[in-house]
């Protein structure tokens, strides 16, 4: 048997041992934090349903599922139309897909590190050689040089700190496929919840332009009035003075729909000034009555910002194990294999063959305290990345606890609110008949007025809460992206 062949075999050997070695792999193994140990989200016990506001109860059903497009509750065409743009041309949408592929991406060139590396070399050099570079008994020459080899180099992962590596770099990905998901809910929401404000400024705007109207008649009445000389001139200066205040409160609507389009624009990926701004009426938007809840235990493994700290935990914890390896020694297999000559001819030939094969050691024997810190960092960054996780599940619970107290008390408000301009309505109604019939003075009907103005500015708001905690408590449900994946932003799971 040739001494390569037994090498070879010696070297077969050493690799099946390093193989059982590397079994397991230093540093602790990741565990999934538990859930917090609570089925509820508030300290008082969760009613069934909101009240009855506006002719509309909201039901809270811990059995339903979350939809992941879950803004079509609300069935609006437009809306959804508008989301669906903003879903395929955001631009921050589409740079968080983008991380996504590239940590994806940098998991499967981790993975080349459990493969052989295989290389050649080839190069072709004149030598001049110098008796005083090689001793004093040789003579200088010149000669050609060509070499031509090959290498195999394995590295055997004995303490697993390559493994631990790919771990961490298969975390990572996980952790931009959960950011990409937060993305998408972030954006959904942020677009469903500027048409809402829109569409609530607008109702403003139109609101105060019917008072306006209104006040104009009244205006025009006032002057008969004045003119018959049964009323007084101020009577005619307090409607001016009214009409004047009211158009003055439209100004900083119209900026806020502006701004609203403006920002829908931005959403969508969209320059302003080629943005069709949308015509949604509030009051054309159906409230979601059948409200899921995910139970706690759920929760923690929905939220997509839930999933990603836990991701980061687990890239933590794997930087221990890469750490904690770095302090042991390393050891590959190394093979060559290649000829060299003074001209191509040559390199077949006999003589000028060479080969190795063996196994390498490389032992840290003293580093400064360097790899003993590092590995103390390691373990520092983990606990810091406990200590995060924690406070993303605390801020996960009070933002479902917030969403559920809002919805009621948005039911409550909305209910007074209806009430209130239902009454301020009814009101100015009858204060204007008996200011025709000379029964009330004037300024009654201008407080009236002003009272009717009020109640349906507050209603309109009212309206436009509701709407907008029922879509923080979708969000802070996590989205119910895991319910239809092909509607989610940022391609597959790793």
């Amino acid at each position: 048997m040739s001494d390569f062949r037994q090498t070879a075999l010696r070297g077969a050997g050493l690799a099946a041992i390093a193989a059982m070695l590397g079994a397991c792999a230093l540093g602790p193994d990741f565990v999934r934090p538990e859930p917090p140990s609570t089925d509820h989200y508030t300290r008082e016990t969760l009613p069934a349903a909101t009240a009855v506001a506006d002719g509309a109860a909201q039901q809270f059903d811990p059995d339903a599922e979350l939809s992941a497009d879950w803004w079509r509750l609300f069935k609006s065409q437009q809306l959804d139309a508008i989301v669906q743009q903003a879903i395929a041309d955001n631009p921050t949408l589409q740079a968080s897909e983008a991380s996504l592929r590239q940590s994806q991406d940098n998991l499967r060139a981790g993975y080349g590190v459990f493969f052989p590396k295989i290389g050649a070399d080839a190069s072709a050099t004149r030598q001049h050689t110098s008796p005083a570079e090689e001793g004093p008994r040789t003579t200088s020459s010149t000669f050609n040089l060509i070499t031509l080899s090959g290498s195999i180099t394995y590295p055997l992962d004995v303490f697993g700190g390559e493994r631990r590596a790919v771990e961490g770099l298969r975390a990572q990905a996980y952790e931009q496929y959960y950011e990409s998901k937060a993305a998408y809910l972030t954006l959904s929401a942020n677009v469903v919840d500027t048409c809402i404000a829109r569409a609530a400024y607008a109702a403003e705007v139109r609101a105060t332009q019917e008072l306006v109207a209104l006040e104009l008649q009244q205006l025009q009445l006032a002057e008969a009035q004045v003119n018959a000389g049964t009323a007084p001139y101020s009577s005619v200066l307090s409607v001016r003075s009214l009409i004047a205040g009211n158009e003055a409160l439209l100004a900083p609507l119209r900026q806020k729909v502006g701004e609203a389009d403006d920002l829908l624009a931005m959403l969508e990926g969209i320059v302003p000034a080629k943005a069709e701004p949308p015509d949604i009426d509030l009051a054309g938007l159906t409230l979601p009555t059948d409200l899921p809840i995910s139970l706690p235990s759920d929760l923690v493994r929905q939220r997509p910002d839930i999933l990603s700290a836990e991701e980061v935990l687990h890239a933590a914890s794997a930087n221990i194990g890469v750490a904690t390896a770095a302090m042991f020694p390393s050891f590959s297999l190394n093979a060559t294999y290649g000829g060299a000559g003074s001209s191509l001819g040559l390199l077949p030939a006999a003589a000028g063959r060479f080969w190795s094969i063996g196994p390498s050691a490389t032992i840290p024997l003293f580093q400064g305290g360097s790899l003993w810190y590092a590995r103390k960092a390691a373990i520092d960054a983990f606990q810091g990345a406990q200590a995060n996780y924690r406070q993303t599940v605390l801020a996960a619970f009070a933002q479902v606890a917030d969403s559920l107290k809002a919805l009621e008390h948005d039911a409550d408000g909305l209910k007074a609110q209806d009430e209130a301009q239902r009454a301020a309505g009814e009101s100015l109604s009858l204060v204007q008949a008996n200011y025709r019939a000379g029964l009330v003075a004037f300024p009654d009907v201008l407080t009236a007025d002003v009272q009717f103005h009020e109640a349906t500015i507050g209603y309109v708001q009212a309206v436009a809460q509701r709407h907008q905690d029922t879509v923080a408590l979708f969000v802070a449900l996590g989205g119910g992206w895991w319910n239809t994946r092909g509607l989610a932003g940022g391609g597959g799971a790793p």
